[in-house]
């Protein structure tokens, strides 16, 4: 007899979903097109997952497959270490809410919670006690009465996220649940959402094609491209230090500087970026919160490259400057408006840009 203590030990020891392999091709027009290329990743229990990318890189096919509404040409799909890549999705124990909501307009706040719970046949008295849990996680305690037309887009999420959860499923898949929001709505959203992960301990997986929306919310990170990964890691790591050009300018802002190093230094016009541990053609990236733009050449040790400024924009909290180089290539400046900040550059002032050597970052192209 086995130990249900051991057994407990190892399913909490597997991830939660893995994919492996796994490749969807459809026919179009008689020629046969890859919207996953083999996709290899694994996604731990209670993390916060996002898969992120421009629209058609091959996330939402992806997450479909998790889901079991599309099946993988090839490869397979794992839900704690269990083969499910031809398991249909109403026998696989995970939920996915959409953009949409698909909330049941007729139907009160309590019962869109309840209705999974009631074609289960759990008893009333666990049906009462855990909408009722469910509804002060997602703070719709009070508005059990109400229809979904008579509340917020907001509000309808959660009740779509309530409803979800209720189930108790071992992973809830989100494709793209914030974009019917407004800006400050779906900021306020994110961070509610992530709340509520917690709260709950379920493993998210989120697909999104916004940045800061991945960067706000998620453990890691999984950037793709054409079918593929570009980079899976952490948000920080994925921001600080970009695997490829692609996910350096996908990921915030980046500026991108190429050309050959020597001696440590490649050279641009009368300045140089300094790129410690490496030889030859490099293309460099350095975010522009990293840059400070002044008159004077700064000292030795940092960076230093001299551009004329092509543009200004005010943005509250910050400027944002177009400086043109001597080769003609234009880089991106973030200057915080502080209440100490004494540098300001106007339209075609001649300037220096520098920054710390380590904010240069060596990419593959």
């Amino acid at each position: 007899m086995t130990d249900t203590r051991d057994s407990a030990h190892m399913e909490s020891a597997l991830h939660a979903i893995q994919l492996d392999g796994v490749v969807k091709e459809y026919t179009s027009h008689g020629e046969v097109v890859q919207a996953v290329k083999g996709v290899t990743l694994d996604i731990a229990e209670g993390e916060f997952f996002s898969l992120l990318g421009p629209s058609g890189c091959g996330k939402t096919t992806t997450m479909r497959m998790i889901a079991g509404f599309e099946e993988p040409t090839r490869g397979v799909v794992r839900l704690y270490g269990q083969d499910v890549t031809n398991v249909p999705p109403n026998r696989r124990d995970v939920n996915m809410v959409f953009q949409s909501y698909a909330l049941f307009p007729h139907m009160s706040v309590w019962d869109n919670v309840a209705f999974g719970l009631k074609q289960k046949k759990v008893p009333a008295a666990d049906i009462k006690r855990r909408v009722g849990e469910m509804l002060e996680i997602v703070d719709l305690t009070g508005r059990e009465k109400r229809r979904p037309r008579e509340m917020s887009g907001g509000q309808q999420q959660r009740v779509a996220l309530a409803r979800a959860l209720v189930n108790h499923p071992r992973a809830l898949l989100l494709d793209e649940p914030l974009g019917a929001l407004d800006l400050k709505l779906r900021q306020a959203m994110q961070l509610e959402l992530k709340r509520i992960q917690r709260e709950v301990g379920i493993t998210f997986v989120y697909v999104t094609h916004d940045q800061s929306e991945a960067l706000t919310m998620s453990d890691r990170i999984a950037v793709m491209k054409d079918g593929l990964v570009e980079q899976l890691d952490s948000p920080r790591e994925i921001y600080e230090r970009p695997a490829t050009a692609f996910v350096a300018g996908f990921i915030g802002t980046s500026n991108l500087l190429s050309g050959p190093v020597s001696g440590g230094e490649l050279k641009i016009g009368n300045g140089r970026v300094l790129v410690t541990g490496h030889e030859g053609d490099v293309t460099v990236t350095v975010r522009p919160e990293k840059i400070t733009i002044g008159t004077d050449e700064p000292v030795s040790g940092l960076s230093a490259v001299p551009g004329q400024v092509a543009e200004v924009v005010y943005l509250g909290t910050y400027n944002s400057y177009t400086v043109r180089l001597a080769d003609g290539a234009e880089v991106t400046v973030f200057q915080q408006n502080a209440v100490d900040a004494t540098t300001t550059a106007e339209r075609g002032d001649s300037v220096w840009l520098s920054w710390q050597p380590q904010h240069s970052y060596v990419i593959s192209t």
